[in-house]
């Protein structure tokens, strides 16, 4: 099971890296969902895989799961999903301004800004 866990978390890393390196906006958007996903996966790991066991301490359970990382979890899906929200406004207002959505960095070659000695 962990390994499974960990291979998905490895798996919505690297898909997330690619895709916020793209130069569109929609891919950086999704890539940054990944990238999200992948960290509240990582964050519901950490608190150990455990399965069938009560979330807080009941009378007589010798062991438990750790409630933190769900509640970090939780707290950082509704957190994610309001930035996506804000960004894909941005984007979408960007896309409306200039009617392409592919993200320029510069407005020639990296070659023609440098200074001429």
């Amino acid at each position: 099971m962990e390994y499974l866990l960990a291979s998905a978390i490895s798996a919505l890393t690297a898909a997330g890296i690619y895709l916020t390196l793209r130069l569109r906006t929609f891919p950086v958007i999704l890539g940054i969902s990944m990238l999200t996903y992948a960290v509240n996966l990582f964050l519901f790991a950490s608190g150990r895989i455990a399965i069938n066991l009560p979330p807080v301490l009941l009378n007589n359970t010798p062991t438990y799961t750790d409630p933190l990382p769900q509640a970090l979890v939780l707290t950082a899906i509704v957190i994610s999903f309001g930035m996506t929200a804000v960004v894909v406004l941005i984007a979408l207002g960007a896309y409306l301004s200039s009617n392409d959505d592919h993200v320029n960095l510069s407005d020639g070659p990296v070659d023609a800004q440098e200074p001429s000695k």
